[in-house]
């Protein structure tokens, strides 16, 4: 009974901590994932993500992401690991880790069109406005955009927050 309270404080924690615009946008991501749409995020939802990409990892991999979770991976829980990571010693490689799954080649950038087309065609889409807002602040030279630089200022913007 007592861990159930603790559950619950928990998971309540993470709802007032994080702020509205962020917990819109772990939405957005939550529903992207969610292929199917229903509610859980299950290792066929992930197949039918990975596929969109271009990259199906092999099962043991997928189930190794679900494991992190201590249940079944709604989006309650997907805001809590999110949370746990968000929070952590070190989430600028988790972040890093995440722009490196588009990033085929492992140069440290991704081609402005793929982000664009990503950004348009997966998920909750970006309109053509919000797509020119995002490249305002984003890193992007010569065509390619930069998710080391990104993730650089997502940390600095992080530890200013905290303080």
């Amino acid at each position: 009974m007592a861990e159930e309270e603790t559950k619950k404080r928990a998971t309540s924690n993470v709802f007032t901590k994080m702020p509205k615009k962020m917990m819109q946008e772990m939405k957005e991501a939550f529903t992207m994932i969610d292929q199917n749409r229903d509610g859980v995020i299950d290792i066929e939802d992930l197949k039918d993500m990975y596929s969109n990409l271009g990259r199906i990892p092999p099962d043991a991999e997928l189930n190794e992401m679900l494991k992190e979770a201590a249940g079944p991976l709604n989006f309650t829980m997907f805001l809590n690991l999110f949370g746990e990571k968000l929070s952590g010693t070190d989430p600028e490689d988790t972040i890093r880790q995440a722009f490196s799954m588009f990033d085929a080649e492992g140069k440290g950038f991704i081609p402005e069109e793929y982000l664009k087309d990503l950004l348009q065609n997966m998920g909750d889409n970006f309109t053509p406005e919000e797509i020119k807002q995002t490249w305002k602040e984003a890193p992007l030279e010569k065509g390619k955009f930069d998710y080391n630089t990104f993730v650089g200022t997502l940390k600095g913007k992080e530890e200013e927050e905290a303080s």
